[in-house]
């Protein structure tokens, strides 16, 4: 494995798994930070619709329900975008930590790396 001006090493078996554990937690870091945008999205919205719903004088409103809209009490649209709030809320929190958890081991994993191959290994994103 030559690079530019950096010096021959030998690349083992254990160096090469390293290699291949850090892609897929590079991989894996991406994928997080997508589906923690999207929770974060899915949060505001469900956010905007309890203050739309705030604001209405109706007793009745209408909820959507898979792909269909149907007439449902307005305490009941309440509660429902409650406990939808609350399960996005943990999901965001469950996806943070996963991330910090792949971020740690994308760290070590860089130290052990750079430690061997020096320049010679480029594991930064451009």
């Amino acid at each position: 494995m030559h690079q530019g001006g950096g010096s021959e090493t030998e690349v083992t078996w254990e160096d090469q798994q390293n290699i291949n554990k850090f892609g897929r937690l590079n991989n894996r870091f991406h994928e997080l930070e997508d589906e923690i945008k999207i929770a974060k999205e899915t949060n505001e919205s469900l956010e905007d619709a309890s203050n739309e719903l705030i604001l209405t004088d109706e007793e009745v409103v209408r909820f959507q329900i898979g792909e269909v809209f149907a007439h449902v009490p307005k305490e009941e649209v309440e509660s429902r975008i409650e406990d939808m709030k609350e399960v996005t809320s943990k999901n965001v929190e469950k996806l943070e930590e996963e991330k910090d958890s792949v971020v740690a081991q994308m760290a070590e994993l860089k130290k052990i790396l750079y430690g061997k191959f020096k320049d010679s290994i480029n594991l930064e994103e451009e």
